[in-house]
């Protein structure tokens, strides 16, 4: 009974009988129904275990990656920074502590320190071959700095190993990225089946099933995947972002001001703020669009603040609005220093076109499209940038490829294309 009751018990529960957790915490099965718990919940729980019994690390780990999984649902990177200081000091009293270097991994994935994640998560494959996320973090490295055939190898490892939501969902990026649209949705929705004790995990994998949905132009499927993720983990800002998204394609943007509205208000990121400046336009009010760019050049005053240098989403995004190219180009040059996968030569490739760098641009373009990689932005991207050095033929092949993708792609963008193919046509 108490197995079955330990996810509906309160966070001060946990504060009150730190002894009895602690013994209860090494059965395998009551700690998987801890991960059943809130995350707020969870990290109440890890913390009072850490108060009662400091010298055992492991109590320290489940609360960094408690605090791991909270930047996940949240992006507040502070939790992250509460997670790396506990990593910190576990690994100061114990080099060797495995699954304090494991979660280091993950900490350097979020902070896009990719050549550090290969390396570490290399060296922890030669410790434990047999732990397949060692292989999942290596891939997911390799993936961002561009080397996709070692990644490929690596996430076969990691599904050979454990095929789960975390291989499975991971195999099906891939597989998109490779340019197999039905492999991907399949195995997509393996993930999905797969589970999770996580529910943001599973709502993850179902916005990202959205994703694939949307690309190919079946918006309903679509809708519904991201409708689920929301059934799945109440209040996730990806699902109302991307419910928005499917909203706006299908007609609706009062529907999709409300959801996009819902996302921000969770999780104020600059793409939100893109889409809503793109429906408040499309919508007739012009002043709340302009708030929005507002939001998105205080985003980035704040991130200059802090030092940061690269940030492909925001160059886009200012390359999409014709708002402050020479910032996108700066923007996405500063990333492709931190990972070249094919989203940053696109950034890059849009970011030079709107600066009028054509020839620069068309070598960015063709590096982003080595994969064939089924993404009717690459595709409209590649059009504009034809019919920028007046390649018409050309322009109007991949523009053509971009709409029959997605006729409805981007609020702003798909109309932009559809009117490039009728000029480069004439």
């Amino acid at each position: 009974m108490r197995l079955l009751l330990l996810p509906m018990i309160a966070a001060a529960a946990f504060a009150q009988e730190p002894d009895r957790l602690m013994s209860a915490l090494t059965d395998r099965a009551l700690a998987d129904q801890a991960m059943r718990l809130k995350t707020d919940d969870r990290i109440a729980m890890y913390q009072s275990l850490v108060q009662a019994k400091a010298e055992d690390l492991h109590y320290q780990n489940l609360l960094a990656g408690a605090f791991i999984q909270k930047v996940r649902e949240t992006t507040d990177f502070s939790y992250l920074d509460r997670a790396s200081q506990i990593l910190e000091n576990v690994i100061s009293l114990d080099s060797q502590n495995y699954e304090a270097l494991r979660l280091r991994s993950e900490v350097e994935l979020e902070r896009h320190n990719f050549k550090k994640v290969a390396e570490y998560s290399r060296q922890l494959a030669t410790l434990a071959p047999n732990d397949s996320w060692n292989w999942g973090t290596l891939g997911d490295a390799l993936i961002e700095t561009g080397d996709y055939e070692a990644a490929a190898e690596a996430y076969q490892k990691m599904v050979s190993i454990r095929p789960d939501l975390s291989s499975y969902n991971r195999a099906a990026w891939y597989h998109f990225l490779a340019g197999d649209m039905p492999g991907a949705i399949e195995i997509m929705k393996r993930a999905i089946q797969s589970g999770s004790a996580s529910a943001e995990n599973t709502a993850w994998c179902l916005v990202e099933l959205g994703h694939l949905y949307m690309k190919s132009g079946r918006i309903a499927e679509a809708e519904q995947a991201y409708s689920t993720a929301i059934k799945v983990f109440p209040g996730y800002h990806p699902g109302f972002a991307g419910l928005g998204r499917a909203q706006a394609a299908g007609g609706d943007v009062t529907a999709a001001i409300q959801s996009f509205e819902r996302a921000q208000a969770s999780t104020p990121l600059p793409d939100y703020a893109a889409a809503l400046y793109d429906l408040y336009m499309a919508s007739g009010k012009s002043q709340k669009a302009a708030d929005q760019m507002d939001l998105i050049d205080v985003i980035d005053n704040l991130g200059q603040a802090a030092k940061e240098k690269a940030n492909r989403n925001l160059a886009l995004i200012y390359a999409d609005h014709d708002h402050r190219v020479d910032r996108a180009l700066e923007l996405a040059t500063a990333e492709l220093d931190v990972r070249r996968d094919i989203y940053t030569y696109d950034a890059l490739a849009w970011a030079l076109f709107k600066n009028k760098k054509f020839a620069e641009a068309e070598k960015a373009i063709t590096e982003a499209m080595k994969l064939s990689t089924p993404e009717p932005a690459f595709y409209y991207h590649a059009g504009m940038i034809a019919s920028g050095l007046g390649k018409k033929q050309e322009a109007a092949e991949y523009l053509k490829k971009a709409l029959a993708l997605n006729p409805h792609f981007d609020l702003r963008q798909a109309p932009a294309a559809q009117k490039a193919l009728k000029e480069v046509a004439e």
